[in-house]
This record gives structure tokens, sequence and C-alpha cells, in this order.
């Protein structure tokens, strides 16, 4: 008796969920050095922070990160 694999795709969408809000982060890229902003509910205070670390530091290079959160969805699920 053969057994056989049947596929089903299902087509999915994913979008950010606006009740969860974003988070801002920046870190300092400079050699050694490990500092950061910490997460920020408002991008101005992460990026406050980095212009006061380059002043106090002469730092100028860092990494910016936002963070949302996501939900998946299948296509024959959205409007239910």
């Amino acid at each position: 008796m053969a057994v056989r694999t049947v596929f089903r795709f299902v087509d999915h969408t994913i979008r950010h969920v606006p009740e969860s809000g974003v988070t801002f982060e920046i870190f300092c890229a400079a050699t050694e050095c490990d500092e950061d902003s910490g997460p920020q509910d408002e991008q101005e205070t992460a990026q406050d922070w980095a212009l006061r670390h380059t002043g106090a530091t002469g730092h100028d290079l860092f990494r910016r990160v936002a963070t949302d959160h996501a939900r998946v969805t299948r296509a024959d699920q959205e409007d239910s």
C-alpha cells in the first residue's frame, strides 16, 4: 500500500498590532562601548540619549532598533 502525502498551502498575512505599541532603543556601536538608551516608548527619548552620549564620549556610530508586535492571520479568517 502506497503512502500519499497531501500538502495544503494557505495564504497568511502579518500586520503590526497597534495596541501593543512600538519600543525604540539605540545602542552605541563604538569599539568596546556597551552603553545603550534602554527601551523607550518615544523615538525622541532614545535619540536624545544618543546625542548626549556623543557629546560626552565623542562616539558617533549607533545601531537603532524599533520593536513592535505583529499578528499572523490566515487569509480566510481575516474578516472574522
